[in-house]
């Protein structure tokens, strides 16, 4: 009898074990409404996932930067993001600058992508892009974190970027 409250114990203790944090990966997300992204943002950055940007990152996607911790985030070499101004439909279906929209996304982006994108030609319908050095400036690359934290001697096992514990995200 004894021997089944061990099986037991060690079965609980095993469904329990953490295991490591799964990832999420942008790829080819050509972005949408502001508040749809501040919420799935906000939950990835309470979640403990880490972000792997793996493609394009356009519009809305790139309040990324502002919502999950940089030392969460790695970019791929295919990585890109692309700013422009917020905009809203009008009745015809065309497109029309919002301000609040576009206010709203300057106060989440970092004060550091603020002066990027102001050097770049600011916020407008005009979208922009960054991506290699410029990009790595913001996040680290992904082959570069993986360098370093297999050069790490904590026991820390980073989450594996391809397979079952990373998450798609379109």
């Amino acid at each position: 009898m004894r021997i089944w409250g061990f099986v037991l114990a060690a079965m609980v203790l095993a469904s329990s074990a953490v295991s490591s944090p799964a990832a999420m990966r942008i790829a080819d997300d050509r972005g949408g409404q502001i508040g749809h992204y501040l919420s799935v943002f906000a939950e990835l950055r309470s979640s403990g996932e880490r972000v792997i940007i793996d493609g394009n990152c356009l519009s809305a996607c790139t309040l990324v930067l502002g919502m999950i911790p940089r030392s969460r985030m790695c970019a791929t070499g295919r990585a890109r993001l692309g700013f422009h101004a917020a905009w809203l439909p009008n009745r015809d279906g065309s497109p029309v600058t919002s301000n609040a929209g576009t206010r709203a996304l300057w106060k989440i982006y970092p004060r550091s992508v603020r002066r990027w994108i102001n050097r770049h030609g600011g916020l407008s319908r005009r979208m922009i892009y960054m991506q290699g050095r410029d990009l790595y400036a913001f996040v680290p690359s992904c082959s570069r974190t993986r360098e370093i934290q297999a050069r790490s001697r904590t026991r820390y096992a980073p989450p594996r970027y391809q397979g079952a514990n990373a998450a798609s995200y379109r």
